[in-house]
């Protein structure tokens, strides 16, 4: 293997997306191409090892495929430059272009002009076809392959919506390459009696391979190696069609339960190539078809009369208006025609769906690997509040991360549940927290069995990943809350990790992800048998008082355990879809039992008059992430390792500014792999894999944490002048970094922007620095001590005041929120008092006690540091009076904090009753 090759084969970034580096490698050769064309007396040694380290991984991809890359050996072999040169160029323009997909003339090697679409026979203009790409797994010699791939082409009907290449392996190991390097692929042909080995000896494929293949993928049993395959690609890749061509009994092939879960269908070995074609083109429409949205373009073709409630479906009352015409200019005339209140003409009930929104939700559902997906058309904060109505009755427990987006805690408002919150760890140095220890959550399960209460203890909330890129290991902390409350319901807020299911690396540590693997274990034998060796060592019970329960990894009882996940997810955050577009997806063995409940909340909740814009963009998100979010997603991820890589080892930005490591982000304690961060020294592919595998806490690597403190300027400060000098918008900050996000929309071009306005502002700091002298260097020098080292301590919560506890003296912290939130709905029941009144620090000192009425939520940090109900203590009021935020919802500076007044607070601890409703009026008939 090539120096090149060995140069790079140990870089993250070189590996997480094959689409970029591929480009990467492209690029290489053509710079070495054009230097050599310049001076022909000169070394072709440049391009000879450029092309040496392209090659050995162009044989996962149907372009440029063997003809041209034959072409472009022999002419560097034969020392011809200009022709090595005008070769590298075409081949590089189709890549990035991606002109390959339509012009047919980049596949013979000629220079002609490229062409947008694609004329048909018979066609009257231009059409677009889609196109991908379907890997051939055989046994068959390699001189046949092109033989095969010509037959094939040969099938192809005018008529057909999309278009295809194939790309042959001979091997299992070249499958398993090939479906993780080409973003293309789409469908899979397995024959039986492949090689498992192999045929490339190449050092750098083997190290990535290694790293990527599914743990136990493969076993020793004969016969089962095809199945075996395709299990293992729909690990990697569950998106993908696959197609089996078996010489055995293919009848007993199909009755096999792998079969059944992993492969469309099963031909005996290519007695039916047609059938092969438009079963390969049927699978691939299955998944482009997007009912609503389709049925929505035919809908706006129409000519309807309307007479319900809403102007401006058709457009007349803008398009007629003398005042308002300029919105149709803007928005064009499709949305308007888009539009209309009504449920009838196959538009379909966004409440109770039953024709075309019901089966996009059905297609979603299997996208995301749920039992059933439901749109949500106002936000994920409604979806959370549809789960917590749906699943909790006033007195349940609910454990809920106390830093959670503030719908949870409106979610146990709404639904009367007692909040039990759970601290995540934190990190002062950034005025942020990370995620909840596992073992506080533990805990707090087994005192609440020590103190009789657990079957109390209905949900367990928490956020994956968090706003600042802190993913749990969803599959280890559902399996050991189950191991001690087997029917406990688990709902995950992945907001913001939607895409998430479109990564190999990322799946496992979702919801849907760690509920599949599982309802896997569950049903493993050798499971089984573990998990009776942990009841002799801990005893079948968990005692709460033995120490080694809440030390040990706990296995779950598979005979008693009821896997009940939720998952809420921001559509309109990751993927392409209108804003306020949320699913819920759930995986419930026992959702039965709920479906009434479940659909009253979507009731409650759900507006009568959804966006039918929206919905149809739930839609869209779903066909391309299906058939194109695994490319997309790796390169988002490509995109962050870019921006930390040339932030951090830049010479001048990096004395200013840095993105955060792991190591900085979690501590030590919950990476066990001893992963310190994706771009230091020795850091490669296996050490990056096994965090995501083993470690209790990994960093999402698309969220960004940039440290702006270090060059004088807060958070928030930071993201203003970003956005209104430069145009770069972004959405978190904290006391002293901004958070960066990329995601599919960006591009090198938005990494490029970033960097340049990162370099210049760092130019402007040292000019100003050197102009000022020794005064203004000491200032600066104040100014990011300031930031950086004088933080304040975060206010962990403290407890609800006794009124809305059930048991004082318990050990658990529930409270009766609720009861406290509608307690302040009477204003004489609340006191407001200045946070600079010398009364907080007297009664901090003295009591009663300070019992907050409101949530108070600043931004920075983006939670509630006080909730309705919670006794305010000195650590809080010490961190309200340090911020220097402008944004705090749910105070008002000039009232001051507003409390529950303690005469108040005595009468309902002693009169035993809730707090009553305040009385409305109410409307006569007449009225």
């Amino acid at each position: 293997m090539s120096t090149a090759a060995n140069a790079h084969s140990t870089r993250v970034d070189q590996f997480f997306t094959a689409a970029e580096a591929r480009f990467d490698r492209w690029r290489r050769l053509l710079d070495a191409a054009r230097a050599w064309a310049v001076r022909t007396d000169s070394d072709s040694n440049p391009v000879l090892a450029a092309f040496q380290e392209l090659r050995q991984w162009e044989d996962y991809f149907a372009y440029p495929g063997s003809s041209l890359l034959r072409n472009l050996e022999e002419r560097i072999a034969s020392r011809d430059a200009m022709g090595t040169l005008r070769v590298a160029q075409l081949i590089n323009s189709a890549l990035i272009t991606h002109s390959y997909r339509s012009n047919t003339n980049d596949w013979e090697g000629e220079e002609q002009p490229i062409r947008l679409g694609e004329r048909l026979p018979g066609a009257d203009e231009m059409v677009h076809r889609p196109y991908f790409e379907v890997l051939v797994v055989t046994p068959m010699r390699q001189d046949a392959w092109p033989e095969i791939a010509q037959e094939y082409k040969t099938l192809r009907r005018a008529q057909d919506k999309f278009i295809y290449e194939l790309v042959f392996v001979g091997s299992v190991e070249d499958a398993i390459l090939a479906s993780i390097l080409n973003g293309n692929l789409e469908s899979v042909v397995i024959s039986d009696g492949v090689a498992f080995a192999s045929a490339h000896n190449a050092p750098v494929l083997r190290e990535f391979l290694l790293a990527n293949l599914p743990p136990n993928a493969f076993s020793t049993r004969s016969g089962q190696q095809s199945l075996e395959l395709a299990r293992a690609l729909k690990q990697i890749r569950p998106e993908l069609d696959i197609f089996l061509l078996s010489g055995s009994e293919v009848e007993k092939v199909a009755g096999d339960v792998v079969a059944a879960q992993c492969i469309r269908r099963i031909f005996y070995q290519v007695e039916e190539p047609l059938e092969l074609h438009l079963s390969i083109l049927d699978a691939i429409a299955d998944r482009f078809d997007t009912p609503y949205f389709d049925n929505l373009q035919k809908y706006a073709q129409r000519p309807i009369g309307t007479f319900h409630a809403l102007p401006i479906a058709r457009g007349k009352s803008i398009f007629k208006s003398n005042w308002i015409r300029d919105m149709g200019r803007f928005y064009g005339i499709n949305l308007f025609l888009a539009e209309s209140s009504a449920t009838t003409g196959g538009l379909d009930s966004l409440l109770e769906p039953t024709g075309n929104i019901k089966i996009a939700q059905e297609k979603a559902a299997r996208a995301f690997g749920a039992d059933h997906v439901f749109f949500v058309t106002n936000g994920t904060s409604t979806s959370n509040k549809i789960v917590e109505q749906a699943l909790l009755a006033p007195g349940d427990i609910m454990l809920v991360d106390r830093n959670c987006h503030k719908s949870h805690h409106y979610g146990a408002v709404l639904a009367g549940a007692l909040p039990l919150y759970l601290e995540a760890y934190p990190l002062t140095k950034f005025s942020m927290y990370g995620a909840v220890p596992l073992r506080s959550i533990k805990k707090a399960l087994l005192d609440l069995k020590a103190e009789g209460k657990l079957d109390k203890a209905r949900l367990l909330v928490l956020t994956n990943c968090t706003f600042d890129g802190h993913i749990y290991n969803v599959e280890r902390v559902m399996e050991e809350c189950l191991a001690i409350k087997p029917d406990l319901i688990i709902l995950w807020d992945e907001a913001w990790f939607g895409f998430a299911r479109w990564s190999p690396f990322y799946r496992r540590r979702t919801a849907m992800g760690a509920a599949a693997t599982l309802e896997r274990k569950f049903k493993d034998p050798v499971y089984r048998a573990a998990f009776a060796e942990q009841s002799q060592k801990l005893g079948g019970d968990l005692d709460p008082g033995n120490p080694e329960v809440l030390r040990a990894q706990l296995l779950a009882d598979p005979d008693k355990v009821h896997l009940r996940v939720y998952q809420t997810n921001s559509t309109h955050k990751s993927m392409s879809c209108l804003r306020q577009g949320s699913m819920i997806l759930v995986k419930d063995q026992d959702y039965h039992t709920v479906e009434e409940q479940f659909h009253e909340a979507i009731f409650t909740h759900a507006s009568t008059s959804p966006n039918l814009q929206i919905i149809a963009s739930l839609d869209v998100a779903r066909r391309q992430m299906e058939l194109e979010g695994y490319e997309l997603v790796n390169r988002s991820i490509q995109l962050a390792l870019d921006v930390r890589r040339e932030v951090n080892s830049h010479p001048l930005v990096s004395k200013y500014f840095h993105v955060a490591g792991a190591d900085e982000m979690i501590p030590e304690e919950f990476r066990s792999s001893g992963f310190v961060d994706y771009l230091v020294p020795g850091v490669n592919w296996g050490t990056a894999v096994k965090s995501l595998r083993e470690d209790e806490v990994a960093l999402d690597v698309t969220r960004l944490t940039l440290v702006c403190g270090s060059a004088g300027f807060d958070g928030t400060q930071f993201k203003n002048l970003l956005a209104a000098e430069y145009d770069i918008q972004l959405n978190k900050t904290s006391r002293n970094s901004v958070l960066l996000q990329t995601n599919i929309n960006n591009t090198r071009s938005d990494i490029a922007h970033l960097i340049q306005v990162l370099v210049g502002i760092s130019q402007q700091i040292e000019s100003k620095l050197q102009r000022g002298g020794k005064e203004a260097q000491q200032a600066f020098a104040g100014r990011v001590k300031a930031l950086m080292e004088d933080v304040p301590d975060l206010p962990n919560f403290t407890c609800f005041h006794n009124t809305f506890r059930k048991n004082p003296a318990g050990a658990t912290s529930e409270g009766d929120m609720r009861l406290a939130f509608f307690g302040a709905y009477r204003e004489e029941q609340c006191e407001h008092v200045k946070l600079s009144s010398p009364e907080i620090d007297r009664r901090l000192k003295e009591g009663p006690d300070l019992v907050s009425a409101s949530f108070v939520i600043p931004y920075p940090p983006g939670f509630p540091i006080m909730v309705p109900g919670q006794v305010i203590n000195l650590e809080t009021i010490d961190f309200m009076r340090k911020l220097d935020v402008k944004e705090i919802h749910g105070f008002n500076a000039a009232l001051g904090l507003k409390l529950l007044r303690p005469s108040y607070l005595e009468a309902a601890s002693g009169g035993g009753r809730g707090v009553e409703e305040p009385k409305r009026a109410v409307r006569s008939s007449a009225a």
